[in-house]
């Protein structure tokens, strides 16, 4: 085989190769042990006919389509392989000359990974990003702690107020017919929770334990389902409790209920210190993503369509795995996540575009600083993630032995962004913000 890249446009490569004699005729070989199970030759059982036979009464030609298949599967590899092309999609193939006793030329456009122009990666200048706790932040903590333990406790001497919770039974109507769906009984409602079609909660205030009411919605245009969609509707809506939420008082008792501590201030200095441990971690990871950004955005590169499209669709199956993972799963749900799934798609976009740029920048860098992961480096990770696993002392060898089989490569090429990011990051210059005083804001 002789092959020679003809030209280069963008990210698009032609190659032209050539399918000597010798491999076509293996190849025509290969095309009739394909097909000729399919074809009957009178006189020959099923199968049986040989080559020569079946060429002479339908003519070569009949094994060439396959032929032709199989020859560019076998030579469209090596030329790949010794011009060096990092190949991304499919190519589309065009057969120039093809005449019966000569070689075969072939062409294929083929679109391979861009080119990456790195800007000045070391030294990058960031705005350091540093998150302070301040005493509202323990407040906002202790609240949510007291939420937590909050009582639902029923009251029976008033009517139904904002922020109550009820259990109600109701039945939906459009005009005489109960609509499919529309039926509950003994279902929890958080007054003000807006879980329910709008203007329904609303009609329950003012409302009596026991007392059967009517309430008119109408559904919104764009209620899930179709027949329902801008219609009006009436439920008919028993209430056979009233709950409201008893918050416990944040003081030294409440502390020694959800704590080892025996004092609110205790707490709230164990809380401060939570909290700030939390602000660290998110601190770095904030200016770990400046600078990564900052590069990014600076590196010049074409990103092919074909790789945007394939990390939408994978951002997707992301957003999609999460609504099951949530128990939206079973047929009634799937049309309903597909629609989700199929709107989040549509903005994705941008986000696509940067993970696919950060993707190739961080490659280039890994390649250009040539780092690299120790067998060390890869059997210490390897360990960290079956402890990770739990996995039992009398199993570990079997699975980091499994690990390095299958998944050494995924595993190597994490520790080297996980380098490169140390390194990018700890080269950087952050500076402190800029303070903005009140006078220039006002000018």
């Amino acid at each position: 085989m002789i092959s020679k890249i003809l030209k280069k446009e963008n990210n698009i490569v032609t190659i032209e190769f050539t399918v000597s004699q010798e491999e076509f005729e293996k190849s025509v070989n290969k095309a009739y042990l394909k097909v000729k199970n399919t074809i009957n030759v009178q006189g020959f059982r099923k199968g049986k006919a040989p080559r020569h036979i079946i060429e002479k009464k339908y003519g070569k030609s009949i094994f060439y389509d396959d032929a032709l298949d199989f020859a560019i599967q076998e030579e469209y590899p090596k030329a790949v392989a010794e011009h060096k092309l990092d190949v991304i999609d499919s190519p589309k193939v065009n057969i120039e000359k093809f005449e019966e006793g000569q070689e075969i030329i072939v062409t294929a456009d083929v679109e391979v990974m861009p080119e990456v122009e790195l800007p000045e990666y070391k030294g990058v200048e960031v705005v350091k990003t540093e998150l302070k706790v301040t005493d509202e932040d323990v407040e906002k903590e202790l609240k949510a702690v007291q939420e937590k333990n909050a009582r639902i406790v029923e009251v029976t001497d008033r009517p139904v107020q904002n922020g109550d919770f009820l259990t109600i039974d109701y039945s939906g109507f459009v005009g005489e017919e109960q609509f499919e769906g529309g039926t509950a009984v003994n279902q929890s409602l958080e007054i003000g929770s807006n879980s329910f079609i709008p203007g329904f909660e609303e009609q329950l205030i003012g409302k009596s334990k026991d007392e059967e009411i009517e309430v008119k919605v109408t559904f919104p245009e764009d209620y899930h389902s179709e027949d329902l969609k801008g219609k009006e509707a009436v439920f008919k809506v028993t209430i056979h409790e009233i709950k409201v939420k008893e918050l416990p008082e944040i003081d030294d008792e409440l502390a020694k209920d959800v704590s080892e501590f025996d004092s609110l201030e205790e707490l709230k200095a164990d809380t401060r210190k939570t909290l700030e441990q939390k602000a660290v971690d998110s601190s770095k990871i904030a200016n770990d993503n400046n600078v990564i950004t900052k590069i990014v955005n600076d590196a010049k590169i074409e990103i092919p369509e074909v790789l945007i499209q394939r990390e939408i669709e994978y951002l997707g199956r992301n957003y999609e795995q999460q609504f099951r993972q949530q128990g939206f799963s079973g047929k009634e749900y799937d049309d309903i996540i597909k629609n989700f799934v199929d709107q989040y798609k549509e903005g994705a976009r941008n986000q696509a575009e940067f993970n696919v740029k950060a993707e190739l920048v961080l490659e280039a860098i890994i390649k250009k600083e040539e780092i690299k992961v120790s067998e060390e480096e890869l059997t210490a990770e390897i360990e960290k993630i079956a402890q990770s696993y739990k996995i039992e002392a009398d199993r570990m060898e079997a699975f980091k032995k499994s690990m390095m089989e299958s998944s050494a490569s995924y595993v190597e090429e994490t520790l080297q962004k996980r380098k490169v990011i140390d390194m990018l990051v700890g080269n950087a210059v952050f500076v402190e913000p800029v303070e903005v005083k009140t006078e220039e804001i006002s000018e």
